[in-house]
């Protein structure tokens, strides 16, 4: 009788874990879809602020080499939101044109290239509950295009 009422017991206990296995990561899933929504609404509020933020920041890289950034406009979509799959962040993805203009001195004022129009998307993070950039630019890609390129490591919201 003993041996009954022992397995019954951890029975009963295997499936209250198993239970609170699967409430538990349906919370989660509910709680990552609010954050989503909560962070694509703070991005289309804050786009203008954001914009002039992810500008500034990838100027600041120096990034191509040899280039002034004289214009980045936004493409009208909205932003593509991914997760990383490493560490669960969300990103927002956002598709660029970007004009630049040689740098005086830094070599590349004899090519001709340089004052052609680039398709790029912009990188953002959805961290501490506001969306920040450090000007990371995916060049030549838009932003599903970048999303298929790193599909290993990003996920889909």
């Amino acid at each position: 009788m003993l041996w009954f009422l022992t397995r019954l017991v951890l029975l009963a206990a295997a499936v209250l874990l198993g239970v609170g296995w699967v409430l538990r990561g349906a919370y989660r899933t509910r709680r990552a879809r609010r954050e989503a929504t909560r962070a694509a609404a703070s991005f289309a509020k804050r786009r203008p602020e954001l914009a002039d933020e992810f500008r500034r920041a990838a100027q600041a890289t120096g990034k191509p080499r040899g280039l002034v950034w004289k214009r980045c406009d936004w493409l009208p979509a909205d932003a593509l939101l991914v997760r990383d799959v490493a560490t669960g962040e969300l990103i927002a993805l956002v598709g660029v044109t970007i004009a630049f203009e040689a740098e005086a001195g830094g070599g590349m004022e004899e090519v001709e290239a340089v004052g052609n129009l680039r398709d790029a998307t912009a990188v953002f993070h959805w961290r501490d509950g506001r969306w920040q950039t450090e000007g990371r630019t995916v060049f030549n890609l838009s932003p599903e295009q970048t999303r298929q390129r790193y599909g290993v490591s990003l996920g889909d919201v």
